[in-house]
């Protein structure tokens, strides 16, 4: 049994509310129940209950059993002088007020309807090693999941909002520095992103500006600042990037002594660091104000648009220094843009809307609508048990849902556990 099922049943009112009575027999009509409270304090605020003759005004709070209150600590803190009734599955010990008086005791499961109890059980009882409610989430009607996934999604932006926050105080308000650092992330992906980075945060973005003129100069910087012109190579492209590398350090003061070290095993040679470096210079030479151009964007296709760029010709024929390889145009793809219209450019859209004080979620939905649902384990699983995500904002509210919900057993939280619990 858990404390919050038995908040699931006082807010849902899942028990007979008739015939209530105290353990000292007082009879109790419930006429508010109260204002669920998340945060600390008491469990409901503001109910309205008559007990015995008495309509009181106050506070709700909930325990497993009446000892809790005290293995809480509520006697000695004020927050619960304002108690009205205390709501337990067990009584095993009366509580009183600061005047002596005994606190009215309600004990819930002499009230509790059987098919909410047996279908808790169930639930929580499950042998299933992936989530709870895996037999009964196929069965979930569709407005109630779609309701739910499009709510999961705005919590998850609300997530990655805050980390934008942090990353956008520590670059002094600065929208365009925290934009090329949430790309230079995500174009290292899960492998290098960590390193990418850490190149990011090792110089000033004011030195990319001062570069933008330059393809050369700001892949020398971009290259040397990851650590990838420390080798012996005798190629002319590296001997200058090396040169040039060497002036950028003098001339700004910028080192590469905190960065982390860039990963090429187990990558596709498309996603090596020298490439995917690469084209982030070129995007920042064919886009003087990159943050303004993405906020502007509305569809998908615009922001491809913007994206739709290369390497520079030296990297048409390598995918690492000094070796040479089939000539290849290595342009960004447009799977790779979807990934960075989820990871960077809605939630740094959502953000940014939010400072002004806009609100876009509209827009949002309907971009995200436009890009494929993203493929991992936590997708498959889900498609597995007829969830189908058919589109990345629904991948993403399904990763949601599955960590913040399911893997922390919080189905007392979910619209598919509420609904399972009632049906």
């Amino acid at each position: 049994m858990q404390e919050d099922f038995l908040h699931y049943l006082w807010k849902y009112k899942k028990f007979e509310t008739t015939n209530l009575r105290t353990t000292n027999g007082e009879v109790v009509s419930v006429k508010n129940f109260g204002s669920h409270n998340l945060n600390a304090g008491p469990d409901f605020f503001n109910a309205q209950i008559t007990i015995g003759n008495q309509l009181w005004a106050g506070n709700v709070e909930i325990h497993i059993k009446s000892s809790d209150w005290f293995v809480h600590n509520h006697e000695v803190d004020t927050n619960y002088d304002n108690v009205i009734l205390h709501v337990v599955w067990q009584h095993d010990t009366d509580v009183f007020r600061k005047d002596n008086t005994a606190i009215p005791t309600l004990v819930l499961k002499d009230y509790v309807h059987l098919s909410a109890l047996n279908n808790y059980q169930k639930l929580f009882s499950s042998n299933t090693t992936w989530i709870n409610c895996e037999n009964d989430i196929n069965q979930i009607p569709d407005f109630v999941i779609n309701n739910w996934l499009e709510r999961l999604f705005f919590e998850r932006l609300e997530q990655k909002a805050k980390v934008i926050n942090t990353v956008l105080e520590q670059s002094k308000n600065n929208w365009e520095a925290v934009l090329f650092k949430l790309l230079a992330k995500n174009f290292g992906l899960k492998v290098n992103g960590d390193a990418f980075l850490s190149v990011a945060n090792s110089f000033d973005f004011s030195v990319v500006m001062k570069q933008q003129n330059s393809l050369q100069n700001l892949e020398a910087l971009f290259f040397g600042q990851a650590g990838l012109l420390e080798n012996d190579v005798q190629d002319a492209y590296f001997l200058q990037l090396q040169k040039d590398y060497q002036f950028l350090c003098q001339k700004f003061g910028i080192n590469n002594s905190n960065v982390l070290p860039m990963q090429f095993f187990r990558l596709r040679p498309p996603n090596f660091p020298t490439i995917r470096w690469s084209q982030l210079a070129n995007l920042y030479v064919e886009h003087k104000n990159l943050f303004s151009k993405i906020i502007d964007c509305k569809t998908k296709e615009d922001i491809y648009d913007v994206f739709n760029v290369s390497t520079s010709e030296y990297w048409d024929t390598h995918y690492t220094f000094g070796k040479v390889s089939k000539k290849v145009s290595k342009k960004i793809s447009t799977s790779f843009v979807d990934l960075l219209i989820v990871n960077t450019i809605v939630p740094l859209k959502f953000c940014y809307a939010k400072q002004q004080g806009k609100d876009i979620n509209e827009e949002l939905i309907q971009l995200l609508s436009q890009v494929s649902a993203e493929k991992n384990s936590i997708i498959d699983k889900f498609d597995s048990l007829n969830v189908k995500a058919t589109s990345a904002l629904q991948s993403q509210a399904l990763l949601q849902l599955k960590n913040e919900y399911c893997s922390k057993n919080k189905c007392l939280q979910c619209a598919v556990g509420n609904t399972v619990l009632t049906n």
